[in-house]
């Protein structure tokens, strides 16, 4: 009976925690959301404002402390949810319409990216798992990449371990957010210089930028047609994040074993990224589906803003402003690279 009671208590204890994470996380993410459709915030985007109102969160210490485990559960599981719904996004048939050219793009554009920033940040001295983190970011979609790659990484049986591996998904993200916005404006500034048709226009812009609000921030100053072939072109790269999720997963568990032979784990299987797929594919292919797509999007945004709020909820700023200034200068190497290479490919075959 005694037990019974205590069971119940616990219970009620958890449940309130998570409650009062998930009403704070909220409110992050819907304020968020509102403040990225503002024109001047637009560029930022509503998952790193989200992540950005989460920090601010910490002058309620007491109360965060009282949430955390809801917080980390909030974190985890509402980010793979938001994955999962993004997916009804990808419309596979407009990106089959976009022609072999844009997948290939996309292709050589992720490998490209990851590969180079990856091993700038490690000759800089980035340790193993933020390097990989940025250069997920930075290859494929930004803020969702990060969240997406890093929880196909192992997790340690060491806390400490752990948290060092939560606050190099901060920097990893920060990271991404400051050289995304920064990338949006350069591509607006230079677009009178190079002298891109509108089509060329919005693949520099799709294969080159970050987030899918820089895509759609720098498309749009070249008009629909930009706009339309930007968001096609990232939606490419979004394609890559499952493919990528599996083979990083199988690549960071066998280097790990190689390190570390005593220390058996099994490869990860991203159940979450196969969801994802198979969001694509009936988002696809059941007309029925085509009213609900619109609000299947907004809620996977909001699940995704809760999560990223979460994670700023347990920013250090101490780490984030000093642990991130070798990967910032590594993805920022990779991010020239990757523009000028993606401005000769648009230039050449499109």
């Amino acid at each position: 009976m005694y037990q019974n009671l205590g069971g119940r208590k616990l219970k009620k204890i958890l449940n309130g925690r998570f409650a009062t994470a998930a009403i704070l996380t909220l409110i992050c993410s819907l304020v968020g959301s509102y403040l990225a459709s503002l024109p001047y915030l637009k560029v930022i985007g509503a998952l790193v404002i989200s992540l950005l109102l989460g920090m601010v969160m910490q002058v309620g210490r007491p109360v965060l402390d009282y949430s955390r485990s809801g917080i980390g559960l909030i974190a985890n599981k509402f980010l793979r949810a938001g994955i999962i719904l993004l997916g009804f996004k990808l419309n596979l048939l407009a990106l089959a319409q976009a022609g072999i050219k844009t997948i290939a793009l996309a292709v050589v554009v992720v490998t490209f990216t990851i590969t180079v920033t990856y091993q700038l940040a490690r000759k800089f001295g980035v340790d193993k798992h933020l390097a990989i983190l940025t250069a997920s970011g930075t290859g494929i979609c930004g803020a969702a990449a990060v969240m997406g790659i890093s929880s196909q990484l192992h997790e340690s049986n060491d806390p400490t371990t752990n948290l060092r591996h939560q606050e190099n998904e901060v920097v990893a993200v920060a990271i991404v957010a400051i050289l995304g916005t920064l990338f949006t404006l350069i591509d607006i500034s230079i677009r009178p210089l190079i002298h891109m048709t509108a089509v060329q226009f919005g693949v520099m812009t799709g294969g080159s930028l970050h987030e899918i609000a820089h895509a759609v921030a720098a498309g749009s100053a070249g008009g629909p047609v930009s706009l339309d072939t930007a968001i096609i072109t990232k939606l490419s790269r979004v394609l890559l994040l499952a493919p990528a999720a599996i083979i990083i997963g199988i690549w960071y568990h066998r280097s790990s074993q190689q390190t570390n032979p005593s220390k058996k784990q099994p490869v990860p299987i991203p159940w979450f990224m196969v969801g994802f797929i198979l969001a694509s594919v009936m988002g696809t292919f059941i007309p029925d589906l085509a009213t609900f797509v619109p609000s299947l999007v907004k809620l996977a945004y909001l699940l995704l803003g809760m999560a990223m709020a979460a994670l700023g909820m347990n920013v250090n700023f101490n780490v984030l402003f000093t642990r991130g200034k070798e990967a910032l200068l590594a993805a920022g190497i990779s991010s020239v690279l990757l523009l000028a290479l993606v401005i000769a490919g648009a230039k050449l075959f499109f």
